[in-house]
């Protein structure tokens, strides 16, 4: 594959999965859910039925910035959910008390990705060091490296994909056994997550291809 398609796809495959979710969050963050109910309401019924009452549900910047804080065992929702009464909320702040459901289970695959994590963030930091420094001296050994480092980060995008369909099914479900959405926004709600999950998927697919990259420049330096 030409170092230019490859290049093409690493840049428009996640810009289209951000479109996608960009457009359909905008659109049910348009239509009030029937309850009337708030993304900061959502995530505290939800966390009190599920034992964690003494869980803080805080307001946090930004626009789609919205988590679950392991280490402060917190869930941040942005302005426009905390506050906000329409389905693409309510989505929203369910799929982050998924997540805090899965850390009170120790739900498996959310155990390894939390161990995973500050591994990852150096290992992704000193992977594009050494490639730069080879591109830069030469050094086919050092993109070798560099090959092994970004494989390390793509296993973690690997672990994170069940956890995030995982956290969007559980919040999915207490929405629904709660009764906290009513006839066809249970739809509009699994829309907004499933735009939001394939930015995983799409992110996956681009580290994909990044790896195949660094095979190639590592095959060329090789050769």
């Amino acid at each position: 594959m030409d170092y230019i398609v490859i290049y093409l796809l690493i840049l428009l495959i996640p810009l289209i999965a951000q479109i996608n979710i960009n457009n359909t969050y905008s659109k049910f963050r348009g239509i009030k859910n029937g309850k009337g109910i708030t993304g900061f309401e959502v995530a505290r019924e939800i966390l009190d039925k599920n034992g964690l009452s003494t869980m803080y549900v805080v307001e946090t910047k930004g626009n789609l910035t919205d988590h679950y804080d392991p280490t402060q065992k917190v869930i941040r929702l942005s302005s426009d959910v905390f506050h906000g009464n329409s389905i693409a909320a309510v989505a929203v702040a369910a799929h982050e008390c998924g997540h805090a459901i899965q850390d009170k289970e120790d739900y498996s695959w959310y155990k390894i990705r939390a161990s995973l994590v500050p591994i990852v963030n150096f290992v992704t930091y000193a992977a594009y060091i050494f490639f730069a420094i080879s591109v830069i001296l030469q050094l086919a050994d050092l993109i070798g490296l560099s090959i092994v480092l970004v494989s390390c980060s793509l296993l973690f995008q690997v672990v994170t994909l069940p956890v995030e369909f995982d956290a969007s099914k559980r919040g999915l479900a207490k929405l629904e056994e709660y009764g906290l959405i009513e006839g066809d926004e249970e739809s509009g709600a699994s829309s907004v997550l499933r735009a939001a999950a394939l930015t995983y998927v799409a992110s996956l697919l681009s580290s994909i291809l990044n790896l195949i990259r660094l095979i190639m420049v590592y095959d060329d330096r090789r050769k």
